[in-house]
Order: structure tokens, then C-alpha cells, then sequence
């Protein structure tokens, strides 16, 4: 099989190296300032981490790579305008919103979307950077630079957070994974829960949104879907055009991997449905050192990035899964003690999401 060059060098892509390893596939995750003729570009199919990049002598190899899988379509996605734009065109649901050119569009902003706006720049925001919550007397907060290179949105009343991780093969086929609740804390993803039967008309919903986006951009791969949850059914909040951290729960409660089918897609292996049938949960592990009394655990799967620990910053995560949702729930108990403080209210929504 082809080798895989993977753009970015950080979990996702040494995961996707871990995925490949059991297939027999060459997965070679790269940073930007990689040499090129280092590599094995020319007979390797190539894939990304993250959705944008600066011009490198490696990009400016890539750039007329006949095989950069999505190539075309990381830049649009990672614009929320262009993003924003292409759920407009499909009919998609999305929390209204527009684009914020100058300062005088202020009154009008809180006249058409409410009074809470929600302010994302364009490209480069994530993990709750680059975002801002406004309310009308707190718009001289936010930096000038934002004006033209953000969008504004209407601040969402939602009940609940879910992802769609789904692939999408050359022919068109595509295949899903249960819809993940997810639990964000300052704009981080820090819990996820996933059950094997979800809601039908949710996942059914879900389902035909991603797969009129990926069938609209001719996408091959794994891409992953955030929503809102609201009364009328799911607000698209934002895509990603690559493995995501809502599907890391996948790795142990999962027959595939997300990792291994987005390898599955790009290299155009066969692309079945995984098999769920456990409920699962995964916890992000935020700026907290290693501790090996997690393996103490029997249902706790450790998955340690060996990055250097900084506040904030995503180091590893744990996996549980277990038919059981009595010892699912047990073990989250068990495993409380063993985090820092501020992971107790990310495990108790867990266990109450279990019942």
C-alpha cells in the first residue's frame, strides 16, 4: 500500500502513524519545516492535521501534489466565512450570523441576531481562542483588528453539545459513527460520552447534514460535524475537515478507529460501517502531568502525547468503554480521585449522561 505524508506533526498525526502500523501502512506525520526531498512524497498520498498553513518550502511541494487528498478544501473550511457560507448554500441549519466589517454595523448586529453575540474570527480561532461573548456595552473590548476578519453570531440558548464523526470514500460511500455528547469548559473540549443507540431522529438529522456537505465538496476522509442541540433539532456549529478530538473515544469503543478510517478512505480500502456496541466516554487530559495510578483502572485506556505540560494545553486523553454502563459509571467514580479538581464536574456530567 501507498505511504501516507501526513501535514502536522502533533497528536492527530501520530495517531493516524499509530492507526496505519497494525494495516501495514507508511504513515509519516510532518512537520512544516520539513525537507521535502526527506520524504517520500512523490509515491505518498497526502493528508493534514490541521486546516491551515503557512507557505513553507515543504507547502509549496504539496501545493501541485496530484495526490493531496481534500487539497482544495481545507482553505474554505477553515474560513468561517466560507464555511458559514457553504451551510447557507445547502440549506443548512446554523445559528444566524453575518460578517463583521466596521464598528457601525453594531447596532444593527444586535437588532437582527439578540442581544448576546458571539465573535469568531475568521481563520486561526480555536479551543475558545479568537472567540469573544458581547453584549451591547462591551463591544469597545474587542481588538480592531477583528473588523472584516471576523464573523458575529447569534449567542445560542442550547441545551446540549454533539459531534458526527463520518467518512466518506472516492465512490461516495459514507459511514458514521453514534453521535458524541460533548462537554466544553472555556471553549476546550473536556469530556465526551457516547452511546451506541442514539437518539434515531437526531442521528438521522445529522447524518443527512454531513453527508450533503461531504457530497457537496467531493470530500474523501474522515470529517467531523460540532452542533448545538436546540428545541427544533441541530444547529451546525462548526466543521472540521480531519480526525477530530470528539472522535478519540473511537481508538477502544469502536471496531474502527476514526484514525484507521480515515487511512481506510484516503487510500481507498474498503470503507464498512464501524460496529459500536458499547457505551463510551473520553476524557481529555488538559495541561495535567502523567500519573500511572490511572492505570490502576481495568476500563481506563491511557493515551499519553508526550508534550510538554502547559496549562491549557492538551496532552493526552483516557478512554473507557464497557458494556456495562453500572461499570462505566463505577470506573468514572474511581478515576475522580486520581484528576485534578477541576475534572469533577466534566466526570459527574458523564455519569449522569450514562443513565
Amino acid at each position: 500500500m501507498k505511504p501516507v505524508c501526513v501535514l502536522g506533526n502533533g497528536q492527530l498525526g501520530r495517531m493516524l502513524r499509530q492507526a496505519g502500523e497494525p494495516l501495514g501502512i507508511a504513515v509519516y506525520p510532518v512537520g512544516l519545516d520539513a525537507e521535502p526531498e526527506a520524504l517520500p512524497i512523490h509515491q505518498s498520498v497526502i493528508t493534514a492535521e490541521i486546516e491551515r498553513w503557512p507557505e513553507t518550502a515543504l507547502t509549496r511541494e504539496l501545493a501541485s501534489h496530484p495526490a493531496f487528498v481534500n487539497r482544495d478544501i481545507f482553505p474554505r473550511l477553515a474560513d468561517r466565512l466560507t464555511q458559514k457560507q457553504l451551510l447557507d448554500q445547502l440549506g443548512l441549519a446554523t445559528a444566524p450570523w453575518q460578517l463583521l466589517a466596521t464598528a457601525s454595523e453594531w447596532p444593527h448586529v444586535f437588532a437582527s441576531l439578540g442581544e448576546l453575540a458571539i465573535v469568531k474570527r475568521r481563520t486561526g480561532g480555536y479551543d475558545g481562542r479568537g472567540q469573544w461573548r458581547l453584549l451591547a456595552g462591551e463591544t469597545a473590548t474587542l481588538p480592531d483588528d477583528c473588523y472584516g476578519e471576523c464573523i458575529v453570531e447569534q449567542g445560542i440558548n442550547f441545551a446540549g453539545e454533539m459531534s458526527l464523526v463520518g467518512a466518506r470514500g472516492y465512490d461516495g460511500n459514507t459511514v458514521f459513527y453514534p453521535l458524541t455528547h460533548n462537554l466544553h469548559q472555556d471553549g476546550i473540549l473536556r469530556t465526551s460520552v457516547v452511546l451506541p443507540q442514539p437518539d434515531t431522529a437526531r442521528q438521522q438529522q445529522a447524518e443527512a447534514m454531513l453527508s450533503a456537505i461531504m457530497n457537496e465538496l467531493n470530500y474523501v476522509g474522515v470529517m467531523a460535524m460540532e452542533c448545538f442541540v436546540v428545541a427544533e433539532g441541530l444547529l451546525i456549529n462548526e466543521l472540521a475537515p480531519r480526525v477530530h478530538n470528539s472522535g478519540h473515544w473511537t481508538q477502544n469503543g469502536a471496531s474502527i478507529s476514526q484514525f484507521e478510517l480515515h487511512l481506510r478512505a484516503i487510500l481507498d480500502l474498503p470503507l464498512p460501517q464501524p460496529v459500536v456496541s458499547t457505551p463510551s466516554v473520553m476524557v481529555n487530559l488538559i495541561g495535567t502531568a502523567l500519573n500511572t495510578g490511572w492505570l490502576n483502572q481495568p476500563l481506563v485506556h491511557l493515551h499519553w502525547y508526550e508534550k510538554a505540560v502547559r496549562p491549557g494545553r492538551k496532552v493526552g486523553h483516557l478512554n473507557l468503554s464497557d458494556v456495562s454502563t453500572d461499570s462505566l459509571q463505577q470506573a468514572l467514580h474511581s478515576l475522580a480521585p486520581l484528576l485534578p479538581a477541576d475534572y469533577a464536574s466534566g466526570i459527574a456530567w458523564a455519569i449522569d449522561k450514562l443513565q
